[in-house]
């Protein structure tokens, strides 16, 4: 299992993640991007590597 964070003081929620992701970790709730799946996270890192302001990290339990 993989923990994924996204540094709200970082995310402007420019919502590439979302569309990039495969497992549908992310979604947009209350205009702020969150992990509402985490436990579905294959850690293919398209996330981190599409996010611009570089918000997005991912670490192995």
């Amino acid at each position: 299992m993989y923990l994924v964070t996204v540094n709200k003081d970082k995310c402007e929620g420019c919502g590439a993640c979302i569309s990039i992701c495969p497992m549908d970790v992310f979604e947009m709730v209350d205009d702020e991007i969150e992990v509402v799946d985490v436990s579905s996270c294959k850690e293919c890192e398209s996330c981190v590597e599409v996010c611009p302001l570089e918000a997005i990290e991912i670490s192995e339990l």
